[in-house]
């Protein structure tokens, strides 16, 4: 069996960071399927998903060392083309990933204790994000 759904998630900066595992906790309830995998995809180039502690100092950590590894204000190939001031943005997100798939056990998401799903923004400007969950089993 297959089931998708998704959910719009309103983004307010770069670097924000939201923990979204309750809202698709609630999709694989609502899949009915007890057994499988759960992916979960952000629609769009400048933002990823993926699993962390959601505590502050992580919330922190991860946006300052991407920011350090791909910084802002770089004069990138996107930004000789586009000149939106997003480069850096487009390599932290592909850095990351769009995407993460979790295992679905007894009906609910096989996560660790300190591990949440994530999304991070990594674009220069608020977003209105979609999230598609698909959930594959039985």
């Amino acid at each position: 069996m297959v089931f998708q759904d998704e959910f719009e998630l309103q983004t307010y900066n770069h670097g924000d960071l939201q923990d979204i595992t309750d809202r698709v906790e609630q999709i694989v309830k609502q899949s009915g399927i007890r057994t499988g995998i759960a992916h979960i995809f952000n629609v769009g180039s400048t933002a990823s998903i993926g699993t962390i502690e959601f505590e502050p100092g992580l919330k922190r950590d991860l946006p300052e060392l991407l920011d350090r590894l791909i910084p802002p204000s770089r004069d990138y190939g996107h930004e000789q083309t586009w000149h939106d001031g997003n480069g850096h943005s487009h390599l932290q997100a592909t850095w990351l990933g769009p995407a993460l798939t979790v295992p679905v056990q007894q009906g609910c998401l096989r996560l660790g204790t300190w591990q949440q799903i994530f999304h991070l923004e990594c674009d220069i400007k608020p977003r209105q994000r979609q999230i598609v969950v698909t959930i594959w089993g039985d």
